[in-house]
């Protein structure tokens, strides 16, 4: 409490939450093992629970808990950023997608809804696809955005291999959007890339 989140190593930290699932037992070798299996404390709870259930000393009901956490630090990070202009809180936004994304094992889809004053109003995973692919209909974008009355968006989606650039791909679907979207006055303001160490924007790229 004293040395806050800084002043603690990611096995100390892992170890304390492992402690609330295991109580009564030195949890430290199994707080390293995690870590060195999965490359650190974020990595460790963004991790499948079929693949965490896999080390020995972890139970469903341990997985569970790991599971609560990220929950929570996805929730954090979300409320930073929701019903408030997005342009003043662009750093807090990164930090929310990649807290729910940059450790998906595959494809997500997510769509940022914003009002006329650039307000995030709605957040939405439209799809989720395979480790290299997913699916997106245009159609489907601009409608859920005229559900939400949105006047923006911003489009995110994460790359599984840890590497942002975009691909053929996803400038093709972005271009899509974009112009289904012009079409009923609803602006595309960025298309973010997420990837393991880093974002790429689209617009910063001039690709919108």
């Amino acid at each position: 409490m004293r040395a806050g989140p800084e002043g603690v190593q990611d096995y100390e930290l892992l170890e304390l939450v492992l402690f609330r699932a295991i109580p009564q037992r030195d949890v430290k070798p199994l707080a390293k093992e995690l870590i060195a299996t999965f490359g650190g404390f974020a990595e460790t709870l963004a991790a499948p629970v079929e693949r965490l259930v896999e080390i020995k000393g972890v139970s469903e009901n341990v997985a569970r808990e790991l599971k609560i956490v990220q929950a929570a630090a996805i929730k954090l990070t979300q409320a930073r950023v929701m019903k408030r202009p997005v342009i003043s809180s662009w750093n807090d936004l990164l930090a929310y997608c990649r807290a729910a994304m940059a450790d998906e094992r595959t494809e997500m889809f997510r769509i940022l809804f914003l009002d006329k004053k650039n307000i995030l109003i709605a957040d939405e995973i439209q799809q989720r696809g395979t480790v290299d692919h997913t699916p997106v209909y245009p159609r489907e974008v601009v409608k859920r955005a005229l559900e939400h009355g949105a006047s923006a968006l911003i489009l995110v989606h994460n790359h599984p291999s840890g590497d942002p650039t975009p691909s053929r791909a996803d400038i093709e679907v972005t271009s899509q959007i974009a112009a289904a979207a012009k079409a009923l006055s609803i602006r595309v303001h960025d298309h973010l890339v997420i990837g393991k160490d880093r974002e790429v924007s689209f617009k910063s790229l001039g690709l919108l």
